[in-house]
């Protein structure tokens, strides 16, 4: 237990396991991390993303994925998506004590992406970016919009990601994955003035 203003604080951390006839993926999370991560999903630039998450949110994260990659990619991103984001939602718990909302704008050379975020228990995703590469290495781009769509279903979070500038694929993806990290982090840390309470005029997200 963590102490804040008096009040204690509960850790937020989940574990969550799915297993499918295509994909075997584990999840660790802890909300209030140091930016520790551990990411073996069979996909070199997923696991590079997924390190941006961690470090620039400063949320440690294991994630262990195996599956159907004599196939493609699909699968297992989309699986590591959900995974992680049901493990965001049930290390949130109710959701109470958070800023809620999030944005920033993250420059990685000549990409500039901006991430505006709400974890609002409302799923929906506003996807902006124009890639100009099918692939980056052996990564396909458009599985980046399949791991957001599956993190906002199962988080049910609000996300809108905007590319402002970019013409390098690396960079672009790169800058989203660090925008959405310190958005979160911004979003998911405690708001001092509302401990114990939920932030949101309705009383429940």
């Amino acid at each position: 237990m963590t102490k804040n203003n008096d009040q204690d604080i509960a850790p937020r951390k989940a574990s969550v396991s799915r297993v499918t006839k295509e994909t075997d993926v584990s999840v660790s999370i802890n909300l209030d991390g140091q930016g520790k991560c551990l990411a073996d999903t069979g996909i070199p630039f997923l696991d590079h993303m997924l390190q941006q998450i961690s470090s620039h949110g400063l949320i440690d994260l294991e994630v262990k994925a195996t599956g159907d990659l004599e196939i493609d990619d699909h699968h297992t991103n989309e699986d590591v998506g959900i995974t992680l984001g049901q493990a965001l939602a049930n290390a949130l718990g109710d959701r109470k004590g958070i800023h809620r909302f999030g944005h920033f704008v993250a420059p990685l050379d000549e990409a500039l992406v901006q991430v505006a975020l709400d974890f609002s228990g409302r799923p929906h995703l506003s996807y902006g970016l124009d890639i100009p590469t099918q692939r980056v290495g052996t990564y396909d781009t458009q599985l980046t919009r399949e791991f957001f769509v599956a993190v906002v279903n199962h988080s049910q979070m609000t996300l809108h990601i905007r590319q402002l500038d970019g013409i390098n694929s690396h960079h672009i993806i790169e800058a989203t994955f660090k925008a959405f990290a310190r958005a979160s982090r911004m979003a998911l840390e405690p708001d001092s003035r509302r401990l114990g309470t939920i932030p949101s005029s309705k009383g429940v997200l």
